[in-house]
C-alpha cells in the first residue's frame, strides 16, 4: 500500500524557518511529479510548489520566492523549505505525489497533512 507521510510541521514565531519532508512508501515503481499544496482555514487548498523527476520546478506564487522545494529521487522524499515564514502561512501542508505503483496505473497520492502555524 502506497503512502505518503509528511513532517516538518510546527508552531514559529514569524520570520522563522520550517522544513518539511514527505516520504513515499509502497510499492513503488516510479513518480513523476511530487509537490506541496496547503489549506488554510475557510480556505480552499492551493498549490504551494511542484517538482518533477527531473528537477523542472514550478512555484505556484512569486509571492512564494521565500519557499523552496527540492526532492531526492533515491528516497522518494520531497522537502520544502520555508524561510521568512509569515502568519499568512499557517495552514495544513499536503504533500502530493503522480506515482506509478501497486495498482499499475499512473495515481495521485496525498498524505495526510502537516500543521504549520505562525504567530505574529
Amino acid at each position: 500500500q502506497v503512502q505518503l507521510v509528511e513532517s516538518g510541521g510546527g508552531l514559529v514565531q514569524a520570520g522563522g524557518s520550517l522544513r518539511l519532508s514527505c516520504a513515499a512508501s509502497g510499492i513503488i515503481f516510479s513518480i513523476s511529479v511530487m509537490g506541496w499544496y496547503r489549506q488554510a482555514p475557510g480556505k480552499q487548498r492551493e498549490l504551494v510548489a511542484t517538482i518533477t523527476r527531473g528537477g523542472n520546478i514550478n512555484y505556484a506564487d512569486t509571492n512564494l520566492e521565500r519557499f523552496t522545494i527540492s526532492r531526492d529521487n533515491a528516497k522518494n522524499t520531497v522537502y520544502l523549505q520555508m524561510n521568512s515564514l509569515k502568519p499568512e502561512d499557517t495552514a495544513v501542508y499536503y504533500c502530493n505525489a503522480r506515482l506509478f505503483g501497486e495498482k499499475s496505473v499512473w495515481d495521485d497520492y496525498w498524505g495526510r497533512g502537516t500543521q504549520v502555524t505562525i504567530s505574529s
